[in-house]
């Protein structure tokens, strides 16, 4: 039925589930597993009168911080489909939204299902920090799997 799957994660609890049933899928449909991890670029801080109280970042700084943290959070969906048994390729790539880049990725690597999870968020919270599943959800004509 499917045949590539991906996974967004944000090294979250919540998106390790999403992981695990991606894993769990893709085994089931001798499927391969793709995880991706999308970063923002990086934006120079403006400088006003909070400078003494904001650390400077710089580009190289950000790079550093933002690769450390999609490979902890790509490590996890390695090791869950190296669980499973099913062949597992990982990305992390930056866009402006994540949404977005997990859109173009899925579309890139010719996924057929993307499988991601979502907080669950409802009413004006839910309006006010938008939900970049919902958006991935009204953007792409690729199925998605929602886990909560």
């Amino acid at each position: 039925m499917y045949k590539h799957i991906l996974v967004p994660t944000d090294g979250s609890k919540l998106s390790a589930k999403a992981i695990r049933t991606a894993a769990r899928l893709a085994k089931t449909f001798g499927a391969k597993l793709t995880g991706v991890f999308v970063t923002p670029p990086y934006v120079p801080p403006v400088y006003g009168e909070a400078v003494i109280y904001v650390p400077a970042m710089t580009p190289r700084r950000f790079k550093e911080i933002t690769e450390r943290e999609a490979k902890k959070a790509l490590s996890a969906v390695e090791a869950e489909a190296q669980s499973a048994g099913v062949a597992c390729k990982t990305v992390s790539i930056s866009s402006d939204q994540a949404w977005e880049g997990i859109i173009r990725t899925a579309q890139s690597k010719d996924c057929d299902l993307i499988v991601m999870a979502s907080h669950g968020r409802r009413g004006l919270s839910g309006l006010l920090l938008g939900s970049e599943t919902t958006k991935v959800l009204t953007h792409t004509k690729i199925p998605v799997l929602v886990c909560r």
